[in-house]
Order: C-alpha cells, then structure tokens, then sequence
C-alpha cells in the first residue's frame, strides 16, 4: 500500500527516529513503512495519524488492483 509518511513526517521535521519513539515502534518499522516493505498493525495507524495531525485517507493511498 502506497503511504505519504515520509512527506508528512518531512513536513513537520521529525527524523524516523523521533516518529518511532512518539509512536512506540522502532527506527526500522518507521523505515519499512516509508518504503512500502510493512504495513502497519491498526493500533500503529492511529498512533500515526495523531502525531502527523493528518486523516487515513491523506497518509494512506488505496490503489485499486
């Protein structure tokens, strides 16, 4: 699933770092993420939402197959 994480995450000048420690996970995840390699558990989504201040539809692109 296509993400714009890195783009809101960019926006608001936290490092991969900072996100994973506001949100509970590692660097890493924050990474796999980024890159399409993870998708995200629920309880992450929401998490993320909250701290990037953006709805699912912004962070997330659904694309049709």
């Amino acid at each position: 699933m296509k993400n714009n994480l890195k783009q809101f995450r960019n926006d608001l000048n936290l490092s991969q770092e900072e996100l994973a420690n506001k949100t509970g996970v590692s660097r890493q995840t924050i990474n796999s993420i980024e890159k399409g390699k993870f998708d995200p558990s629920l309880s992450l989504v929401f998490k993320l939402l909250k701290v990037l201040e953006c709805s699912l539809n912004e962070l997330f692109v659904y694309e049709h197959h």
